[in-house]
This record gives C-alpha cells, sequence and structure tokens, in this order.
C-alpha cells in the first residue's frame, strides 16, 4: 500500500510538470464520419443563438491583419472535437451576409434591375464563391492526403470540410478588397482611362489574389499532420517557380498594353446578368 501511495505521487507530480494540459470533459477520441459531422453542422445553420458571431467576425478580421492566428483554432479544436473543420457555421453565416452586401454594391454601381441583382447575387455565390472553392478544395484535400501526409499520421486524414474551409478563409479578404473596397474607387478613378487608374485597379487585383494565395498555404501548413507543404507554393509547371510569378507578369503586361482588368471583369459580369 505504501509502494502504490509512493507511486501515485510520483505519477501526480509528473503530470503537473507536463507541457500539456488534459483533455477537456469535451474531449471525443472517436472519429465522427464525414456524413455525421455534415449533419450536425447543417443542424445548426439556422441556430443563431447556438453560434458564435463575436469569435467569427475576430476570425474575419485576423485574416487582414494576422491569419496565422486564426488557423491556430483549428488545431484545438481537432485535439477537443477530433476535427479540423468548422462545427460552428457563424463565419459562414457572416460570409453569405457580405456576399448580399458586396451583390448590392455591384447593383448600383452597374445600375441593375431587381432581378439582375439576384442574378448576380446567385452567380457570385454558386459559380464564384461556392464553384470555385469544391474545385480548389478538392485537388488540395486530394493532394495533401495522398502526398503531404506525414507517414506517422497514416490513420488520419486531412477532411474535405476543413479544405474548403481554407477556401472560405481565403476567399474572404479577396471578397472584401474586389466587392467591396474596390466599389468605392470604381466611378471616381478606377473606370477611368489613366495610367494610374489602371495601375490601382489592377493592384488590388494583385493584393486580393497574393491573399488568396498565402492563406491557402498557411491553412496547410499549419496541420502537424502534413509534411513538405512549402509545395503548395510551387506551380504545376516546372518553369515557373512561385504562384504569383504569373500574376506579376500579366500585372505587368495590362500596364504596358492598357489593359484594365476591373473594367474587364465589370464588364464580363454585367454581360452575365443583363
Amino acid at each position: 500500500m505504501v509502494n502504490r501511495s509512493v507511486e501515485n505521487s510520483f505519477n501526480n507530480r509528473e503530470s503537473l510538470r507536463s507541457p500539456y494540459l488534459p483533455a477537456p470533459v469535451t474531449h471525443r477520441r472517436d472519429c465522427m464520419s464525414a456524413a455525421v459531422k455534415r449533419y450536425r453542422y447543417l443542424r445548426r445553420l439556422f441556430k443563431f443563438q447556438q453560434m458564435d458571431f463575436e469569435f467569427a467576425f475576430w476570425q474575419m478580421t485576423y485574416l487582414f491583419i494576422a491569419p496565422q492566428k486564426v488557423y491556430r483554432n483549428f488545431n484545438y479544436r481537432k485535439e477537443t472535437k477530433s476535427q479540423f473543420a468548422r462545427d460552428d457555421p457563424a463565419f459562414l453565416v457572416l460570409l453569405s451576409f457580405w456576399l448580399c452586401f458586396a451583390s448590392i454594391a455591384f447593383t448600383f454601381i452597374l445600375n441593375l434591375s431587381i432581378w439582375a441583382f439576384f442574378k448576380f447575387l446567385v452567380y457570385l455565390i454558386f459559380v464564384d464563391c461556392i464553384g470555385f472553392g469544391i474545385i480548389v478544395a478538392t485537388i488540395l484535400w486530394y493532394i495533401s492526403n495522398h502526398y503531404f501526409l506525414k507517414p506517422a499520421y497514416q490513420g488520419q486524414d486531412v477532411e474535405w470540410g476543413y479544405a474548403f474551409d481554407v477556401h472560405l478563409n481565403a476567399f474572404f479578404p479577396s471578397l472584401i478588397i474586389l466587392h467591396v473596397f474596390q466599389m468605392f474607387f470604381y466611378h471616381v478613378l478606377i473606370s477611368q482611362d489613366w495610367f494610374f487608374s489602371r495601375l490601382f485597379g489592377n493592384l488590388l487585383w494583385v493584393v486580393a489574389i497574393g491573399y488568396y494565395v498565402y492563406i491557402t498555404f498557411l491553412g496547410y501548413t499549419c496541420l502537424p499532420i502534413l509534411q513538405r507543404t512549402q509545395v503548395l507554393l510551387y506551380p504545376m509547371v516546372p518553369v515557373l517557380l512561385y504562384p504569383m510569378v504569373p500574376v506579376l507578369l500579366i500585372f505587368i503586361v495590362s500596364l504596358a498594353t492598357g489593359w484594365n482588368v476591373t473594367q474587364t471583369v465589370m464588364d464580363f459580369y454585367h454581360y452575365r446578368v443583363v
């Protein structure tokens, strides 16, 4: 009995010196299936009283100023709830609000009708946001699980829901820059036939794409189960050393040829909804 009490006392002292906190009460060691996770997420989609909008707003703010802090929470969620992907749809609800706000801004800028507004909103949500996101998330999800997974973590995987969350994180700053901030300068500056107008408008596109690439890269780099994620910054074509290189080249060519990228995109959107 004395030896057992001494052993228990020693174990208690060792646990106090451990750098890791004990697992919380809500910790789940069993992994739910993707269908169960999706069901629980969708079930909470209209329960606004259960959503943490304050934290979602914090995430949106830090996606601009310190996106690496946002991804720390995803690792915490893996430790407590056995999943990297969000289980709170508050971020998606706030993103939907910004999509609607951006559509209203485009409606006034392009002088669209109410019917054209709804058409543009549907196109922005289901093509620009969801459609493009499904393609990017699926490609990076497949590559991550088949080529970047560490041998010690073969029993785990990067959830597709997390890959889509990474897209939403990267999409939000680009949405604000191109569909909100840019609209305040469209008529007074960007739409004008001046060199500075093209410089300012096209530079916003470079910044928006840079945000998307960087935040996407951070989303996979922060995962402890992946390795060599810096390869995600390399292009598929070996000649190019960095995915922003073609973007910068197009930016320089656009200035040299007098191509206003924003005006082209605005004409495209106008054509799609009118």
